[in-house]
């Protein structure tokens, strides 16, 4: 058996060596990755600035549209235009008209351009005149003639806007040109010898209907221009046309731009400082807790300890507060491992060292029955050890087994009464008498739990209660239920239970055997995995001493608290 042991350990120790070489790789891996890692390299840190910055973005990318606002302030522009062309129309008809002696009546050329130029005087606004040959007769732009004055142009101003404001226009005036889509305004253009044919609001006043039209002036502007019929008595003699670049329109809207931007630019710093914040808030107490918990498993003691961020009210305080609450259970568990080993180890040694002395001494015995004696002590040893092992295995891998296996409700009614039957039916005339008593309600006592489990838990019980009972006397069994939860109490009309021992004897291979029995027949782990068990179903089990009313002791009870479904 110890040769196929061997041997099969040796086919699985290559392949664990190698699986947790490669665990441990990863883990080095991950921890000089997050060593590594800068704090403003954090990618909680980035996560939380991209989703802030792009929740910023779709209101401002939404006002950056100001199509609308600019349509507005062009339309109502044209309006203006209107209704002063109307004006200077009305002025031009009685002024700049002549009638002939044949009743004809003509617009004179030159004095409706000086009326044009009295009326505009230093207005921004340029004015046009075209009679029905489509033929230019004045402009309030030249002075002199059509063919050879002086032209005025207001020139744009020079450099453009600055600071924080002006540079945030120009970056946008950029990204417009990035995603510009189709332009929507037709393009304004003017040729040496101007007609009405250039202009269809022109054509469409020399028809008798007035019309404004908003071009773009190929250098980023705006033109504006609208057409009124110039008349008299009904008869459309000419054509009045008044223009005027938009550069207050543009001027409007940049400045609306402009404030959008900087609120915008304000805002995004704000986002980006309470990022910050955020990150480290959030980010790095998360990276500390995890290179805290790296050096607490790197650790071979306890002197690293996790950081106590308790004191957050908050998600992080509760796993820093379960992180370190984990760390402790764990410590906890290797100390009872450690235990487990030494008192496994203690426990090993005795029959082995009774086994060595007794090998040892029948090799030097002639007597036959010295030595069938001594043969006799080797074999009880053996059984011990064996017995040992086996309780031994069992109690290590119940744990597991716990933690893995599926609860489900358990009738504490009728598993009682199964173990108790289980007994009763056995026929040995040693074994004291079984009586249980459970309530006799219609109410389920159920609890959630692994039934095979829980009924180890009552044999053992019922198995020490038996093993201090007399043949005489009387192994008693009760079930009741008290504030939600269930008690199941186990009485035997033994010696009972030696003073300041009720807790002790729930400890590992402690054994407080009846007078008579043989040596080494039980393990002493019984009591120790039925508290396992108990405690693993959240309940609680002890000891305690049946007296009567003289104070004398006549057994021990056993009770096992386990919570209802």
């Amino acid at each position: 058996m110890v040769a196929e042991a061997q041997r099969h350990r040796g086919r699985e120790g290559p392949e664990s060596h190698r699986e947790a070489d490669g665990h441990r790789e990863g883990a080095a891996r991950a921890r000089r990755r997050r060593l590594s890692r800068a704090r403003w390299r954090s990618p909680l840190g980035r996560r939380i600035l991209l989703l802030n910055t792009l929740v910023l973005l779709i209101p401002i990318l939404g006002l950056l549209h100001l199509e609308d606002y600019r349509d507005g302030l062009i339309e109502a522009e044209a309006q203006s235009l209107t209704t002063q062309a109307r004006a200077y129309a009305f002025a031009l008809a009685g002024g700049a008209v002549v009638v002939a002696p044949n009743g004809e009546q003509r617009l004179v050329g030159d004095q409706a351009a000086r009326i044009t130029r009295l009326l505009l005087g230093d207005s921004k606004v340029r004015a046009r005149i075209f009679v029905q040959s489509g033929e230019l007769v004045a402009d309030s732009f030249r002075f002199s003639n059509l063919t050879g004055g002086i032209e005025i142009y207001e020139l744009p101003p020079p450099g453009g806007e600055g600071g924080l404001r002006g540079w945030l226009s120009a970056l946008y005036d950029r990204a417009l040109q990035l995603f510009a889509v189709a332009v929507d305004l037709p393009l304004y253009r003017e040729n040496d010898r101007q007609k009405a044919s250039d202009y269809e609001e022109v054509e469409r006043a020399l028809q008798g209907a007035s019309n404004a039209v908003a071009r773009r002036d190929g250098r980023g502007g705006l033109v504006i221009s609208v057409a009124v019929p110039l008349q008299r008595y009904r008869q459309v003699l000419a054509a009045l046309m008044l223009s005027k670049d938009g550069s207050d329109i543009q001027a409007a809207v940049q400045d609306r731009r402009g404030d959008i931007l900087l609120v915008f630019g304000i805002a995004l710093c704000v986002t980006v400082l309470l990022s910050f914040y955020l990150t480290g808030t959030i980010a790095r107490p998360i990276r500390r807790l995890a290179e805290a918990a790296d050096l607490v498993r790197r650790s071979k003691n306890r002197q690293v300890a996790l950081p106590d961020l308790s004191h957050r009210r908050d998600e992080i305080g509760d796993l820093s507060e379960a992180l370190r609450d984990m760390t402790e259970a764990l410590w906890n568990r290797m100390d009872a491992i450690e235990r487990f080993a030494a008192d496994v180890s203690h426990e090993i040694k005795n029959p082995l060292t009774s086994v060595r002395s007794a090998v040892e001494t029948v090799a030097l015995v002639d007597d036959p029955a010295q030595q069938k004696k001594l043969m006799a002590i080797i074999l009880d040893d053996v059984a011990r050890l064996d017995r040992l092992i086996s309780d031994i295995s069992n109690a290590s891998r119940l744990d597991a087994e716990l933690s893995r296996a599926e609860t489900e409700p358990v009738e504490l009614r009728n598993l009682l009464a199964a173990v108790v039957d289980s007994y009763a039916a056995s026929g040995k005339t040693e074994w004291p008498s079984f009586r249980l008593e459970i309530p006799d309600d219609d109410k389920p006592l159920v609890v959630s739990g692994i039934e095979d489990r829980l009924g180890q838990v009552f044999r053992n019980l019922i198995t020490n209660a038996i093993s201090f009972s007399p043949p005489q006397g009387e192994v008693r069994l009760t079930l009741s239920r008290e504030d939600g939860q269930a008690l199941v109490a186990v009485e035997d009309s033994g010696p009972g239970i030696p003073e300041g021992k009720l807790a002790a004897i729930f400890d590992r291979f402690y054994s407080e055997r009846p007078k008579g029995e043989k040596f080494g027949a039980h393990s002493g782990l019984g009591l120790s995995i039925s508290k396992q068990i108990v405690e693993a179903h959240g309940g609680a089990i002890w000891a305690e001493n049946r007296q009567d009313d003289a104070g004398r002791i006549e057994g021990a009870r056993f009770v096992v608290r386990l919570p209802l479904e």
